[in-house]
Order: structure tokens, then sequence, then C-alpha cells
């Protein structure tokens, strides 16, 4: 599989419709769902966070837990649902995650989470990737890095996908910990030099695909999170930048006609239109009529019995501005 260009996991953004969405602008891209708890898979309601479009692929599901058990119970769950790779959450930093005992906290147990990539890995045929940071608190030596990755790569672990940030596990909240700790991209190269078997993804501050591009250079690949959410076109020039795709992309209203037959379809199962368009509203950003487009999409969306003529009315008022 080919992770150069990824979309990070983001809980609460990146759901089914967002990465059908998503999936338009990007043939390639590499997407994540957002975490999901192995308690919500085993003891909720699974098919509210397990299905999803067979035009989202390449696709992984990311984990959250730290019972190697229920970890290879949900990989399981991943496999026959038609995920193509297994991620464990090693980097989330709230409060509630660490009191659940996974994300971030888990670095300072790399024997654990070896553990866990064992159990996941017997139990399936799918890859297992780790997404974590450079450290945390003030365990955040380059010598405990490397001893992180080198433990769980023992175990079979061969991608490791690096915010490179430490995180503070006391103290800042998970927004702050996205951009108080310096980024040190250098850490992360460093990385990829001294394990050269191992595929590395930087994470954590790219934000335009030049930047991306300039990272090639010293890792195996780069994921981008809130910059794509926020202004999703960015994709459109994904597939010819870092896969060689040179089919032409799709303007953003043929995006939007594209969308259309989904959007009809998942009104009929019931779903809301707001669950939908609240993923859209950065799509004509520097655009003329990108301020009209989202205060119509905002207001009208989450209304009762909106349908696809409020999606058809706010690209008309792009449209106006630009004929």
């Amino acid at each position: 599989m080919n992770r150069t260009f990824c979309v990070a996991p983001m809980l609460d953004w990146t759901d089914r419709h967002e990465r059908y969405f998503l999936r338009l602008i990007s043939r390639h891209a590499f997407l994540y769902t957002e975490m999901i708890t192995t308690g919500a898979l085993i003891y909720g309601d699974r098919q509210r966070f397990l299905p999803f479009n067979e035009s989202e692929h390449p696709l992984a599901i990311q984990l959250g837990g730290s019972d190697p058990v229920d970890l290879a119970t949900c990989a399981r769950m991943a496999e026959d649902a038609g995920y193509d790779e297994v991620n464990l959450n090693v980097g989330c930093p709230s409060d509630r995650v660490k009191s659940g005992m996974f994300g971030a906290c888990l670095m300072a147990r790399p024997e654990l989470v070896a553990e866990c990539v064992q159990a996941m890995q017997a139990a399936t045929d799918l890859p297992v990737s780790i997404k974590h940071r450079i450290g945390i608190d003030e365990n955040d030596s380059v010598e405990e890095l490397f001893r992180f990755v080198e433990t769980v790569s023992a175990a079979g672990c061969k991608t490791f996908i690096v915010h490179a940030r430490k995180a503070w596990l006391n103290g800042l909240s998970p927004k702050q910990n996205r951009d108080i700790p310096p980024l040190r991209y250098e850490v992360v190269h460093q990385l990829k030099q001294s394990m050269p078997d191992l595929e590395i993804i930087l994470n954590g501050g790219v934000n335009d695909l030049h930047q991306a591009q300039q990272q090639l250079h010293s890792v195996d690949g780069v994921m981008m999170g809130r910059e794509v959410y926020h202004n999703p076109y960015i994709l459109a020039q994904v597939d010819q930048l870092f896969y060689n795709d040179a089919k032409l992309s799709q303007s953003r209203f043929d995006i939007i006609e594209a969308f259309y037959p989904y959007v009809e379809n998942e009104l009929k199962k019931g779903t809301r239109l707001h669950s939908m368009t609240r993923h859209i509203l950065g799509l004509f950003n520097g655009m003329p009529g990108a301020k009209k487009w989202r205060r119509y999409l905002s207001e009208n969306a989450p209304a009762a019995g909106a349908d696809l003529d409020v999606l058809k009315q706010a690209m008309s008022l792009v449209s106006e501005v630009n004929e």
C-alpha cells in the first residue's frame, strides 16, 4: 500500500461522510477513520462505526485501546469489514484517553504496545501500524523514542506514523498539544536514518503540499490533518504530485455535483443533511462567494427536513458570483 500522502484520523471529523467527500477529490490519498475505542466496537453500536463506502479505499481503521485481547478482537472485526490496515493510537493526549489507558500515555509502556501489536497481527492478515508522538512529558529524549520504536518494531510493526511533537499529558489540553510543544522534524528524520527498513510517516504542522513534498526527502510519507479538513480542495493536486496520476483534477463544482447522489441516498436512509454538509464548508475557501456558501449551509442545513435543494441553493450562490 502506498502511504506517501495520508489524511490524519481526526476525532469527530473523519467520519464516513467526510471520507467519501475527500475521496471525490483524491483517488489515492490514504484515509484513516477517526479513533474508535475497542469498547465502542465490542460493547457499543459497531454498525455505527464499522461500515464505510467501498470508494473509500485505501482506508485504515484507527483503534484506541491497550488490552491485547480486545484489540485482537477489533482487528478481526476490521478485517471482516474490509479495511486495508489497522492503526493503533499511541498519540492522543486527552485526559479521557489517559484514564482509559490508551493514547499517548502508552509511549511509557513500549512492551505493552508490542504485546498489542503481536496480538493484532496474530488475529488478522491486515498490516498493523502505530501513530505516536516523539515523546511524552519529560520522557522526550531521542534515545527513549528509539527504544519505543525498536521495541514495537521487534513485535512486527513496520509502519510508524510520527507526530513530530511531544505530548504533555498534564497541563495542556488536546488542542494545546497540537500547537504548543515545538515541532522537531529533525527527530523524525533521524529516526528514519537510523531505522531505514521501517516505513516512517511524518505528521504534525504540515499545511501545504510543497512542504509535504520536501519532507519526502527524509521520510517515506506525510500525513496532513487540519489543513485538509478546513481546505479540502488542497487534495486536488495530491494525485498528480504524490502518485504520478496525471488525470486532470475535478473543479469544485464537479465535486459537489458528484456528491449529490451520495447525499440523496443518505437522506433516504434518515441521515441529516448537516451531518454531511458540515464537512464541506471549506471547499470554496479563497474564492468569491465562499462566505455566502458557508453561511447558507450553516444556517439552513441543520434544519429539520433540509434536503438536497439546500445544497444546490448554496452552490448557486457561489456559481452566480463566479459567472
